[in-house]
């Protein structure tokens, strides 16, 4: 029986998401959107970080279709396009 492997193209875009998730503040931000939309001033202020530090890794993970972000209004609301994202950093371990 032959176990039919994705192709490369599919290994390095999963790759490069787990690159991108491999940053301390974008896990939190995975785990923090599971199961909701947040606006960036509620993310900032959730994560005790400066509003530009945030915004820098929320577009990071825009830009990789990691997040969507949604305008409501004036704000800019962002959830995980892939929901199963935050089950994954969920399974990670916690201690050593």
């Amino acid at each position: 029986m032959t176990v039919e492997m994705p192709n490369e193209a599919v290994f390095r875009q999963q790759a490069l998401i787990l690159r991108i998730l491999g940053h301390p503040v974008r896990l939190r931000i995975v785990a923090g959107l599971s199961g909701r939309c947040s606006c960036v001033k509620e993310i900032w202020e959730c994560l005790g970080l400066p509003q530009a530090v945030v915004s820098q890794h929320l577009k990071v993970m825009k830009d990789n279709g990691i997040l969507e972000a949604r305008r409501d209004g004036t704000r800019v609301c962002y959830s995980l396009r892939n929901p199963q994202l935050a089950e994954m950093v969920k399974l990670l371990p916690l201690d050593r």
